[in-house]
């Protein structure tokens, strides 16, 4: 998988993308990612990529050709499944979205900065616009680092235990349930008995039990009326 990012600060995604278990998706060759820095595609003067916004109001507004430029001559070297726009206004990025996304092959993402971009880029090259909550970032770098997290490991080979991501919280409608580790006795606390029994129904029973309850006292709403 080849993920391209557009950005006016490569700079911050410099760490997310540097190490863990997105450093060895590439060094496994899993995963491509690329930043590409919007200054270096402008036509204007003294790198210029924002400007003020037509009527008036606080805040720049990131220019249509400078994206316009960057977009076109990625699109001129491969094509992209998705080009996805980071917005407070998009829609909510959830655990099915990132197993959507990690099926695809080459995928584009624009963080926005400033006020945000230009409507003419939305309306003519997004193709999904993704916010990752109901809060306002300085830009969308932190954002689609997030949303390469959560589509990087799902890949195929990039977790040591390959199902491991069927596990995690959301992926069946549930949040995790809770783990242990050793010591079995760790100051007067033990570990719950059906997890030392060794009987692999018995411990899948009672861990989706304990999801099921979790998932009642956190976050009701994930329930649908069959639970």
């Amino acid at each position: 998988m080849r993920i391209d990012i557009i950005t006016v600060l490569p700079e911050l995604l410099e760490s997310p993308f540097g190490h863990s278990i997105l450093k060895r998706a590439k060094a496994k060759g899993l995963l491509e990612i690329y930043t590409h820095n919007v200054r270096d595609y402008t036509p204007y003067k003294q790198a210029q990529v924002d400007d003020y916004q037509f009527g008036g109001g606080a805040g720049m507004v990131m220019m249509a050709e400078p994206l316009a430029l960057a977009i076109e001559k990625l699109q001129s070297e491969r094509i992209y499944t998705e080009i996805i726009f980071m917005t407070p206004d998009g829609k909510l990025f959830d655990q099915k979205a990132a197993n959507d996304l990690s099926l695809k092959e080459n995928v584009m993402i624009i963080c926005g900065h400033y006020k945000g971009i230009d409507e003419r880029i939305r309306e003519k090259y997004i193709t999904k616009e993704i916010s990752i909550g109901n809060y306002v970032l300085s830009g969308g770098e932190l954002a689609a680092a997030v949303v390469v997290d959560a589509v990087g490991r799902l890949i195929p080979g990039v977790l040591n235990d390959e199902t491991s991501a069927l596990f995690d919280s959301f992926q069946d409608g549930l949040l995790a349930p809770p783990v242990y580790t050793r010591p079995a006795d760790w100051r007067g606390n033990k570990v719950p008995e059906q997890l030392m029994c060794g009987d692999p129904k018995i411990i899948d029973e009672w861990r989706y039990q304990k999801s099921l309850e979790r998932t009642k006292e956190r976050r009701p709403e994930l329930l649908s009326d069959d639970f």
